[in-house]
């Protein structure tokens, strides 16, 4: 073997066989082409998540670009989607285009979600844009702690995975008023009886931190499907570990100031820590919990994302990986 082939290591290789194509954020930026700009920053204030730091200079850069891509890729989907219908002589039925959005705990998933929600719905193609967040999948708390999860909530076990396929399998079916649960970050539950109604919007986000997540393969080839079989596109939102650790603690000081102090809040405890006591508990909840499911179950689902957003220290996004067609 030549010098050459010596001095190829794992990271060309992977480069180069990679089903990703990657873009530098200038390189990003500059394929929003002529979009206009539809948020204003009374929007952003209205979609903007505790501690996110996303201004318009980062919606311009990042997501107007998305913004058109996805507006591209739902235009072809609703023509494939005639011409199936006129195949098979139906003409009643509207399914929505589907796009997940993924990522760890303290990313910006939710923010991300907003805004995407917010520019897709100004496009004159598909006015109706819903967003459902699959929080309220969650088994109840009294669930969880009947069944001793209540220390795991938030990894895959912890979900009513029945219950969220089969709202995924409504939604895909053309199901009109299909009701998707409610949660309360408050209480830190699922809202009893509470739902939120889904009446064939153009376009739906469910975001979630295991929305990517995949089962084990049956091996007589019928295993029950993954909630990302039913997306037509998915959004990871990536960050390194360190960053994520400082976002979530950052996160917690300012939930220990404001709404922990609220007495119905289930971390009402939290309230009185003193700064100290707060750090260490927000970095032990983060070191056996959060960060074990990103590791585990939540990170490895990012190469089935069909476009990976990896943001920077300074919550920036630094680089675009899209899949290849």
């Amino acid at each position: 073997m030549n010098d050459q082939s010596e001095d190829f290591t794992k990271e060309d290789f992977a480069r180069e066989v990679s089903p990703f194509r990657r873009f530098s954020r200038k390189e990003w930026a500059a394929l929003r082409a002529d979009t206009p700009m539809t948020l204003t920053a009374a929007d952003l204030d209205e979609v903007r998540s505790l501690n996110d730091r996303i201004d318009l200079s980062e919606v311009e850069a990042i997501y107007l670009p998305l913004s058109r891509l996805l507006n591209l890729y739902v235009q072809a989907s609703q023509q494939l989607f005639r011409a199936s219908n006129m195949f098979l002589h139906r003409h009643d039925l509207k399914v929505p285009y589907v796009i997940g959005v993924a990522g760890s705990v303290a990313v910006g998933k939710s923010t991300s979600a907003r805004i995407l929600r917010r520019l897709l719905s100004r496009w004159p193609s598909h006015p109706t844009v819903a967003l459902v967040t699959t929080d309220g999948f969650l088994m109840p708390n009294v669930t969880l702690n009947r069944e001793g999860l209540m220390s795991r909530k938030g990894f895959p076990e912890s979900y009513d995975l029945p219950r969220i396929l089969r709202f995924m399998s409504d939604i895909k079916s053309g199901e009109r008023d299909v009701e998707a649960p409610l949660y309360s970050h408050l209480t830190y539950d699922v809202l009893d009886g509470k739902t939120q109604v889904i009446d064939q919007p153009d376009i739906l986000i469910v975001e979630g931190i295991n929305v990517l997540q995949t089962g084990r393969p049956a091996k007589d080839g019928r295993g029950i499907p993954n909630v990302s079989d039913f997306f037509d596109f998915s959004v990871f939102i990536d960050a390194d570990e360190e960053d994520l650790k400082a976002w979530y603690i950052e996160r917690f000081f300012t939930l220990r100031n404001g709404a922990f102090k609220d007495p119905n809040s289930y971390f009402h405890r939290y309230s009185s820590l003193s700064d100290k006591e707060a750090r260490e508990t927000a970095t032990r909840i983060w070191n056996t919990v959060n960060l074990v499911n990103l590791r585990e179950n939540i990170l490895p689902t990012r190469p089935r994302a069909d476009l990976v957003l990896r943001k920077g220290a300074d919550h920036k996004v630094r680089s675009v990986f899209l899949r290849k067609l």
